[in-house]
């Protein structure tokens, strides 16, 4: 029998942005299921799940332990995604599959493998993309490539999978999610004035999967205290 309070699945769980939706989640009533391939020694809120969401049988296994635990799918939170940095002539093929399958890819299986618990839930999926997905460092191929993916892919499963099911994109900016010691000029170059943490996703995810964003699918919300709309130039 379904379990009465709405689950939600996140990935990407033991640490940093999806660990912080995590807790927002479960502290607003959510039944939470945090999955990561390394869970780590602080479990996360919820029933935490040693799973590897680039593969393709660990996803089926994931939701349908979902199915027999939980009895239902309210929310899918895709989170899970990792970067390596190096210039592209030294990037290796199984590299650039790497990060395009737990960032991108996972998406599409998790979606395909949970589409029918969501739709009989009327529920909500948000994917978690970022900023690179309209700028780009140097080096960052395989992240920025998987992440545009991720936000042209949101909008399609908004697309066919609505009306039952919303999908929505979070890109965040600069979150400090490794405790290290922030500048004074780090925080102000943002226009709101200091770099984001894991809670200011947190709070969008949690509005982004709730009934006060009924009418909101397809789109995209940059996280990024206002970063891509600053002009910079070399001074």
């Amino acid at each position: 029998m379904p379990i009465p309070h709405p689950v939600a699945l996140v990935t990407g769980a033991a640490r940093g942005i999806g660990r912080a939706v995590a807790a927002r989640l479960a502290r607003d009533g959510w039944q939470v299921v945090a999955a990561d391939r390394d869970p780590g020694e602080a479990a996360p809120p919820g029933r935490s799940v040693r799973a590897d969401v680039a593969d393709e049988a660990a996803v089926a296994r994931l939701v349908q332990g979902i199915a027999e635990q939980e009895g239902r799918l309210d929310a899918l939170v895709c989170n899970a995604g990792f970067m390596i940095r190096k210039p592209l002539g030294t990037l290796t093929l199984a590299e650039w599959n790497a990060v395009l399958g737990t960032n991108l890819t996972s998406t599409f299986l998790l979606v395909r493998a949970a589409e029918a618990m969501l739709r009989a839930g009327r529920g909500a999926v948000v994917t978690i993309a970022s900023t690179r997905a309209h700028q780009s460092e140097p080096d960052t191929e395989s992240y920025s490539a998987s992440k545009g993916g991720l936000l042209a892919l949101t909008h399609a499963l908004a697309v066919s999978l609505g009306p039952e099911v919303r999908a929505n994109c979070v890109s965040p900016g600069w979150i400090e999610t490794r405790g290290e010691a922030l500048r004074p000029e780090d925080h102000a170059q943002h226009p709101a004035g200091r770099v984001g943490t894991p809670e200011d996703v947190a709070a969008l995810v949690a509005w982004l999967v709730g009934p006060e964003s009924g009418f909101v699918t397809g789109a995209e919300f940059l996280t990024d205290g206002g970063m891509t709309r600053r002009m910079r130039y070399v001074e």
